[in-house]
């Protein structure tokens, strides 16, 4: 007398063997995520494993200004003088940068 099981698992496109499985494991695994669809391991036709990935859920929009007591948003008036000042500086920078990357001139030998 031959005994069969009474459930066998469907040749799905979620179902994989082991060996490809083990294989291809990462991308597998990214791709069932992405799908939100839960991804069977067989091993010789029996079920082994299954891999189930964690539900996404929506994280809604949260805003850092007003959170802490400290922190404020600056005013219009605020916002033009300090670009005036971060302009200046950066003007300021670029001279000094150039004037520093000019070529030294060689001094003649003696007596020339």
């Amino acid at each position: 007398m031959v005994m069969k099981l009474a459930y066998q698992p469907a040749a799905e496109a979620n179902t994989i063997a082991a060996g490809e499985f083990k294989a291809k494991c990462l991308r597998l695994m990214d791709q069932a995520l992405e799908a939100q669809q839960p991804l069977t391991v067989t091993k010789r036709g029996v079920v082994i494993g299954q891999f189930v990935p964690k539900p996404v859920e929506a994280t809604p929009f949260r805003s850092i200004v007003g959170r802490s007591p400290g922190i404020r948003l600056p005013s219009e008036k605020q916002w033009k003088e300090h670009k005036a000042v971060m302009a200046a500086d950066w003007e300021l920078s670029v001279k000094n940068a150039a004037l520093s990357f000019q070529p030294k001139r060689k001094k003649g030998r003696k007596g020339e």
